[in-house]
């Protein structure tokens, strides 16, 4: 297929470019650069570096899909810049959105995220009640719900991917945010000695250890799921599937296995809970083992910190 990526240059769009090449697809990438990084789009593969909401200048009309990773994904930012993740994620979608009617692109994978559901001590299904704890969830929610109706006025084949906490690498592949907001490689800095502290935020939740919950992927299965999405889209139908291991680990646990994993100490400091945060998040992915025929492969805690820190010593010299 021709394929047109946005936010390609990203940590999960780029190992999912990668991906695409290797099943033989041709792809482009249209990214911004604001997080992503152009070393990451493979040689050979056009970068056009442009904002999502200019997408109608550069897509081409013979496309046969369109991947759309290209957010602003920090929960904590958006509960304090709301404003930034309307501007960005949902008035960003809406110009795709219409770029991909205007050019009759048949097929749309877009990278939605477990965020859009509520609190619950169960794991969640497609089914489960949504009701976003940030703004951040809210936004993505409110994409979804717009693919849903331009799938049913215009036809659009659509399927949306709520992943659950993406991690780990791939080769040279892996997280590279400034400033980092996520947990594994913030704990990778702190125990390589490049943060002085791990910060936690809270440990007085209704959790058996007193830290969150969450539901960890690797950003391999994340990709492998994309590619088998593109042959799953059906003309007029928005699909949904959660992507995650259905396994949760607690913040807490997190820093045990980073800590044997590096052989290496990781100061923590306990802070106050944070804006937004929900409890416990963990995935029930059955439909998409079902329907996609997905599995995800390096599942245990302990091969995604793995793969994490083997790209964090080998690009930072830990």
């Amino acid at each position: 297929m021709k394929l047109f990526v946005t936010g390609g240059a990203g940590y999960i769009g780029g190992v999912v470019v990668h991906q695409l090449l290797a099943a033989g697809h041709n792809v482009t990438v249209l990214d911004d650069l604001s997080t992503g990084h152009a070393d990451t789009v493979p040689a050979g593969v056009q970068l056009i570096e442009a904002s999502v909401h200019d997408i109608a200048e550069h897509l081409p009309h013979d496309t046969d899909g369109v991947l759309h990773f290209a957010a602003k994904i920090a929960a904590g930012e958006s509960v304090v810049s709301p404003e930034l993740y309307w501007q960005t994620n949902v008035q960003g979608s809406l110009a795709l959105l219409e770029a991909v009617r205007n050019a009759d692109v048949p097929r749309l994978v877009f990278s939605s995220t477990a965020a859009v559901y509520g609190n619950t001590d169960e794991p969640m299904t497609e089914l489960s009640a949504t009701n976003p704890s940030n703004p951040y969830g809210a936004s993505k929610l409110a994409i979804d719900m717009m693919i849903t109706g331009e799938a049913r006025a215009h036809g659009l084949g659509a399927v949306s991917l709520r992943y659950f906490n993406a991690a780990g690498a791939s080769g040279p592949l892996g997280e590279r945010h400034d400033p980092e907001t996520h947990l594994i490689p913030i704990a990778l800095q702190a125990a390589a000695g490049d943060r002085e502290k791990l910060q936690l935020y809270g440990d007085d939740y209704d959790t058996p250890d007193g830290s969150c919950i969450r539901d960890y992927i690797h950003v391999e299965d994340l990709a492998t799921a994309h590619v088998l999405a593109l042959t799953a889209t059906v003309p007029g139908a928005h699909k949904i599937y959660n992507l995650g291991t259905g396994t949760g680990y607690s913040n807490k646990q997190v820093v045990d296995v980073v800590r044997t994993v590096t052989g290496k100490p990781l100061p923590v400091e306990i802070g106050p809970r944070r804006d937004g945060d929900a409890v416990i998040v963990v995935a029930a992915a059955d439909k998409a083992k079902a329907e996609l025929g997905w599995r995800p492969v390096k599942a245990s805690l302990e091969d995604i910190i793995s793969d994490a820190w083997a790209f964090y010593r080998s690009f930072y010299g830990a």
